[in-house]
């Protein structure tokens, strides 16, 4: 008698190994694993971060943070997720132009998510919200005033003078006037880059000379004379073009609390953009989505449901909670 027969001569039933989990799944459990993990040191970082930085940037005034934008998007992530487990129903059900239906519609609010979020790194990239970027202290945002001041300067001059020679070149070209067979100058260019060259020169000696505050009286507000000048400068329609300075205003902590806002919501963006191609995949099948895609489709929707987690911690830590 063979091992594999009993004593009444029937056959023992085969051994199963492994466990009842389909295999694609088991790795996406793993991968969401990993995933849990990177996040997690992320989210630990900004709050060791956070609590070991007095004076944190909090106010939206400062941070042009948008706690509505942000509120929106997470009801539109958990309005997703949503749609990812009707699609999935519906696949279970075999009721595929459901199914495909309900991913499309998933797939639509995560093209309005990344809408939402480029507004918001968009008003980040306006107000100069960028790593690096932020003055720390008053000699920063001076520095960082009298720079925009000369590079808004440059770019005037650059339309005034087209062609490849340096600054001092064209500076000198502006006093002799074009070569021949060149147009002339426009002459209220000119005076308006002869009134930003004067105005520059005055901040960068007064700068240099430590003649001037950024703050001032007991309010510690922004100096009066910078803000006329700035004023003078954007309401000149031959200036305002040319002009990209910002409003002086140092922000302690500020470019730290940039890096970690851009590198926890940008990895996070990545990872909606991976989703997206996933429900891509299962979109371009069209008509002919069947059921060898339910356990793609239920793999899918794991990954964006831990997507979707990962943005409810987030929200209220980038956007709502205040740990001073």
């Amino acid at each position: 008698m063979s091992h594999s027969e009993n004593s009444h001569g029937s056959s023992a039933p085969p051994l199963k190994m492994g466990l009842a989990i389909p295999d694609s799944k088991l790795c996406m459990w793993l991968f969401l694993g990993t995933e849990i993990m990177f996040f997690t040191a992320f989210i630990g970082s900004y709050i060791v971060l956070r609590l070991g930085s007095p004076g944190w940037p909090s106010d939206p005034k400062d941070t042009h943070i948008l706690v509505l934008a942000g509120g929106i998007n997470t009801f539109v992530l958990i309005l997703s997720s949503y749609l990812v487990v009707l699609s999935h129903e519906a696949m279970i059900e075999k009721n595929y132009r459901k199914a495909w239906n309900f991913m499309a519609g998933t797939m639509a609010l995560a093209f309005v998510f990344l809408g939402i979020k480029s507004v918001e790194y968009y008003g980040k990239f306006e107000h100069d919200i960028v790593p690096g970027h932020i003055a720390e202290n008053d000699e920063q945002a001076l520095q960082k005033l009298v720079r925009e001041f000369d590079s808004s300067r440059v770019s005037l001059l650059n339309a005034i003078v087209p062609g490849d020679d340096d600054v001092n070149k064209k500076t000198s070209k502006l006093s002799t006037g074009p070569d021949e067979g060149e147009a002339a100058f426009d002459p209220a260019m000119v005076t308006a880059y002869k009134k930003l060259d004067k105005s520059y020169g005055e901040l960068k000696d007064a700068v240099r000379g430590e003649k001037i505050a950024l703050h001032v009286g007991v309010d510690h507000e922004i100096n009066p004379e910078i803000v006329s000048r700035l004023e003078a400068m954007r309401s000149d329609e031959q200036i305002a073009p040319y002009f990209h300075v910002h409003d002086p205003h140092p922000m302690v902590y500020g470019n730290v609390f940039a890096s970690t806002y851009f590198l926890m919501t940008g990895f996070h963006a990545i990872h909606v953009v991976v989703g997206m191609i996933l429900f891509g995949i299962v979109l371009l099948q069209g008509s002919k989505l069947d059921g060898k895609w339910i356990d793609f489709v239920e793999n899918s929707g794991l990954y964006w449901h831990f997507v979707d987690l990962v943005w409810i911690f987030l929200f209220p830590l980038l956007y709502i909670v205040d740990f001073s």
